[in-house]
């Protein structure tokens, strides 16, 4: 676990997990960091707390210890967020001191006492309730409901302009040297560019527009250094972590980066050859192409690559009446996460019956995807010249209606 002081008085604690499964579903091919607060003034407070994840309380004196905080003098543990990798420290916590305080918005508060059973200590916060630790250090707090869960909070403390954004701004990805973005070389901006979209698609992009919400909240603070509870710290340029989420949230209702991703499945190659011919016509007008084979493709990698790009093709023979499974299933999940208003082409084959276009249309009506769909074109078994024309035309359609959607 890395100690660091990220202000006079505030010790950020972050460790780096792998090998897991976020929320039980995502892949984190690059791992995450989970990332604590310590604000000490006359008295102490814990933000966002993920040490003692290895379950051992003596863990806890020690990274204390190493940063000159007594674990039996702290006063308060803030939850900004109720979910496990968050507050899954207050048990642990309650093994070595009893009198502490936890602080949470009312949402949460049934939540503490659903998971730890831990009422008595609770004290609820409202929009701009503060709490004064003594020698400069004042925290506020407010309530940022439905950005992931709807007991979510920031906590802003004045004397050093620190917001602790706890999910809001954070990013999958291991922190190894480099914490801040002052630090960081352009390839980890490149690294953590990417692994903020993966973070926002698989987690927050059903909630965009408690998102934007919140965007507006932060811009009415003073802000030094933006916080969150995972990945880097933004002290440098808070802004530009402000900006990219606003960017994420146009990529979640349609816009997205100058690149199409082919989304596909084929069970005979009869499909796939349509797919390497729509990639050469795409090489050659100058276009990006992700290529994301179902079901050989992660659903984290699936849902962050279309959600980034502006355009998206969809290559899915027929299979027992309906859309081969794999692709349905993903177009599914890309529903489920309200990833909407995209640019969107298909093709495909079929042999003794069609039905892929009629499923496809219920999963589009069904999930209020609002996809802005050219022509389909559908042909019987391997591609024909003709046919082959039909998926370059609607290929250029599709470039053409694409370009008002880009955002950069």
């Amino acid at each position: 676990m890395k100690k660091i002081e990220i202000a006079e008085g505030i010790h950020m604690l972050s460790m780096n997990v792998e090998e897991m499964l976020f929320e039980g579903i995502w892949e984190v091919a690059n791992g995450v960091t989970l990332n604590s607060y310590i604000v000490k003034g006359e008295k102490t407070a814990i933000i966002d707390g993920v040490i003692g994840w290895d379950g051992v309380p003596e863990t806890l004196y020690k990274n204390l210890e190493e940063i000159d905080v007594n674990p039996k003098d702290i006063d308060y543990l803030i939850v900004n967020h109720m979910e496990p990798d968050h507050s899954g420290w207050i048990e642990n916590f309650a093994k070595i001191k009893e009198d502490f305080t936890i602080i949470c918005t009312d949402k949460a508060a049934r939540l503490v006492n659903s998971f730890y059973g831990d009422s008595d200590r609770i004290r609820i916060v409202k929009e701009g309730d503060t709490l004064d630790l003594g020698n400069g250090k004042k925290l506020s707090f407010h309530p940022t409901p439905n950005v992931h869960w709807p007991d979510t909070m920031l906590t802003y403390e004045s004397g050093t302009k620190t917001l602790f954004s706890c999910d809001m701004y954070g990013a999958f990805g291991k922190m190894e040297k480099h914490h801040f973005d002052d630090e960081m070389t352009s390839e980890e901006v490149e690294f953590f560019e990417k692994e903020g979209i993966r973070y926002y698609s698989n987690v927050m992009t059903t909630f965009t527009a408690a998102i934007r919400k919140a965007i507006q909240k932060t811009e009415e603070f003073d802000i030094n250094i933006i916080a969150p509870g995972h990945g880097p710290l933004y002290r440098k340029n808070p802004q530009k972590i402000i900006d990219d989420y606003g960017r994420f949230s146009q990529y979640a209702e349609g816009g997205g980066k100058n690149e199409i991703s082919i989304l596909w499945g084929s069970m005979y190659g009869m499909t796939e050859k349509a797919v390497n011919f729509a990639e050469k016509i795409l090489q050659r007008e100058g276009i990006k192409v992700n290529k994301l084979e179902m079901p050989l493709e992660s659903q984290s990698e699936m849902i962050a690559t279309v959600f980034r790009s502006a355009g998206v093709i969809i290559a899915a023979p027929t299979y027992e009446y309906k859309m081969f499974p794999p692709v349905a299933a993903a177009l599914d999940e890309l529903g489920r996460k309200k990833v909407t208003g995209k640019a969107v082409f298909r093709f495909g084959s079929y042999g003794w019956s069609g039905g892929a276009e009629k499923e496809l249309a219920e999963i589009i009506e069904r999930n209020r995807m609002k996809w802005d769909f050219v022509e389909s074109v559908e042909f019987e078994g391997s591609p024909k010249q003709e046919d082959l024309e039909k998926i370059e035309a609607g290929i250029m359609e599709l470039i053409e209606k694409m370009k008002e959607k880009i955002v950069e």
